[in-house]
């Protein structure tokens, strides 16, 4: 089933956050003047169970999602998370992801190899020590993620995504570092422009270090030449360098917005779902599971909040818009 938006847009992609929690307090993220120790994360009794989440997975699939991607806050502090992975790697015809800050993967990326995740993208912001544990400001060495991104490497994920957000003054004397490392590794590497995603990371367009500004910065020491993109709606421009040793991805979403192209739903710790990143409020899915709705009342709820969608806010980003009171990223996934 192909099930379309009122801007033409097919429903594909479902991101599924598992926690509301993180063991980081990255800046552009979850700033800790915010998330201190007194605020009030999500009663664990909120949280959908992995059984509740695989029964929304395979209504999302029969609607024509092909890519889940799970993420959070922070997946991997969600206790046995190998055992959604399971369910999920069960599902055919799913191409199943997750997206982590990379500090638990030493003890986890085997088993959660073992348990079916095929592909995975690791969120890093510098490689030079200082800036990185400024930006995670819970004093978080680079090495360990490193390690981390080693030990999904060596239980046989490859390539490895590693998401880079650039800030301006804060990690662009990183851009070039990263990118030589990971050409090095093997690894393809994605640079993503500072959003003004919630309320929390006092976004200015200052702050924003452009794709166009990335990609000179490489292409001065790494010649870059633009490739194709593998799919229609792929959010990512891809560069290769020109020996032939790799390819990068710069994710435009401020400066070069892609949301003629979106076909991404997201479905929030509790249960809500959401059609845009920059979404204001979702749509209340738990409280349907747990009324006893059928398989096909869920569906029904879902064509019904798709075919309305219409969402762009990037492309209509404007001072009012800006200024409307948007969903944290750490809530919904990124």
């Amino acid at each position: 089933m192909s099930l379309q938006d009122r801007l033409g847009r097919a429903l594909r992609d479902l991101r599924i956050s598992v926690t509301d929690r993180c063991n980081f307090r990255c800046v552009y993220c979850m700033p800790k003047e915010v998330f201190g120790k007194d605020f009030q994360f999500l009663d664990r009794k909120a949280l959908l169970s992995f059984e509740e989440i695989e029964r929304v997975a395979r209504v999302f699939r029969a609607l024509g999602v092909e890519k889940i991607r799970i993420t959070g806050g922070e997946p991997l502090v969600r206790r046995n998370l190998e055992t959604l992975i399971e369910k999920l790697s069960a599902i055919e015809g799913l191409d199943l992801t997750l997206t982590t800050n990379g500090s638990l993967l030493p003890a986890k990326a085997l088993r959660l190899r073992e348990a079916g995740l095929k592909r995975i993208t690791v969120s890093l912001d510098s490689l030079d020590d200082t800036v990185f544990r400024a930006m995670n400001d819970v004093d978080f060495p680079v090495q360990r993620v490193l390690d981390g991104i080693e030990a999904a490497a060596a239980a046989g994920f490859s390539p490895i995504k590693v998401n880079m957000v650039v800030k301006r003054g804060l990690n662009e004397e990183s851009i070039v570092p990263m990118a030589r490392l990971f050409r090095e590794r093997g690894h393809i590497l994605r640079f993503i422009e500072y959003m003004d995603v919630g309320q929390s990371n006092g976004w200015r367009m200052d702050d924003v270090v452009t794709a166009a500004e990335i990609i000179e910065r490489i292409d001065r020491e790494l010649p870059l030449e633009p490739m194709d993109a593998n799919y229609r709606g792929e959010v990512a421009k891809r560069w290769r360098y020109r020996d032939g040793s790799g390819e990068i991805g710069v994710i435009a979403s401020v400066t070069q917005a892609f949301c003629r192209e979106c076909t991404r739903a997201r479905l929030s710790a509790e249960g809500q779902i959401y059609t845009c990143l920059f979404a204001t409020s979702g749509h209340d899915l738990r409280g349907l599971l747990r009324s006893g709705a059928s398989d096909a009342e869920l569906t029904a709820f879902v064509q019904r909040l798709w075919s309305a969608r219409a969402d762009r806010y990037s492309e209509i980003r404007t001072a009012n818009t800006v200024g409307s009171r948007k969903v944290e990223m750490s809530y919904i996934g990124g």
